[in-house]
């Protein structure tokens, strides 16, 4: 409420702005709707044990069951690989307790428990999981290094965007940042997260001015790139035909064990579509300097 996590006791008043994460619809009482049933979905298990499971997701597979995607999901993977998932969490997320979109690869961990599930949520919240992405964005942005805090909420322009927008409105971001490597009108940097927002990084990296190459909703085609001189416009179209999805991976996963209390670390190298744009980024940087 205005901006803030609100206690199951806090009283309204008039001209109090409340914000609401709604669950999807499906499995809940009263829906109509049916329960996810268990694909046989390949999904590439990194650690697992009796609490967690800690996961590579592909690029293009979707987390969960939403508006035009019912089937096919990375829930329906879970159900399948461990059916007592089902009932954490929530009905249509069995043990999500974070996720990626649909064009973001990388880790991810799911609860198998409903304590390790509360104690994952609780890690979450108070911060004390490391979440490390490589990113590719257009551009090469003026500092080494940097930290962008703002809040963010719905996009006013457009429902299905998320936007930076000015207090009270929003919810609180903050994402850290540090340039990798420079190619010209590419940079590819290493970003970490002080919270999780839904799109903070791609939204992040677009209100810098430096968007995530190939992301189709926040500035990352082409015909955003008139800043670009002449010579630098081969680039995109090669670039983007290579890589058709935000060039955005979830690289390094650290927390403490929900249960046991252990500090577990997790990495993930990046996929062979982003290294091989890095390695085509890498022989056009050469070649230009020729």
């Amino acid at each position: 409420m205005n901006g803030r996590i609100a206690r199951a006791s806090l009283r309204l008043k008039g001209g109090d702005r409340v914000e609401v994460d709604l669950p999807d619809p499906a499995g809940l009482p009263g829906s109509g709707a049916t329960r996810l049933v268990p694909e046989p979905i390949p999904i590439a298990i990194v650690y697992e044990d009796d609490s967690i499971l800690v996961l590579d997701k592909p690029a293009g597979l979707v987390v969960h069951p939403g508006a035009g995607g019912e089937r096919g999901t990375l829930a329906h993977a879970l159900l399948h690989h461990c059916p007592a998932i089902e009932g954490v969490g929530g009905p249509g997320r069995p043990g999500i307790v974070h996720r990626l979109d649909k064009g973001t690869s990388g880790l991810m961990v799911v609860a198998k428990t409903g304590r390790s599930y509360r104690g994952l949520v609780e890690a979450l919240r108070e911060r004390t999981v490391r979440r490390v992405y490589r990113a590719l964005v257009w551009g090469s942005p003026a500092a080494e290094a940097g930290v962008v805090e703002s809040r963010i909420g719905r996009d006013p322009r457009s429902r299905k965007r998320m936007a930076v927008v000015q207090a009270p409105a929003g919810r609180p971001a903050r994402s850290r940042w540090r340039v990798r490597r420079r190619f010209g009108p590419v940079t590819e940097v290493e970003v970490s997260l002080d919270t999780g927002r839904t799109h903070q990084i791609r939204v992040h990296l677009a209100h810098l001015r430096h968007p995530v190459v190939g992301d189709p909703v926040y500035g990352g085609r082409p015909k955003k790139l008139l800043s670009l001189r002449e010579a630098e416009r081969s680039l995109p179209a090669v670039l983007l035909d290579l890589l058709p999805r935000q060039a955005l991976h979830a690289t390094e996963l650290e927390l403490n064990h929900p249960v046991t209390g252990a500090t577990l670390r997790f990495q993930s190298p990046v996929p062979p579509d982003f290294a091989r744009a890095l390695e085509l980024i890498q022989a056009w940087t050469e070649r230009s300097r020729g």
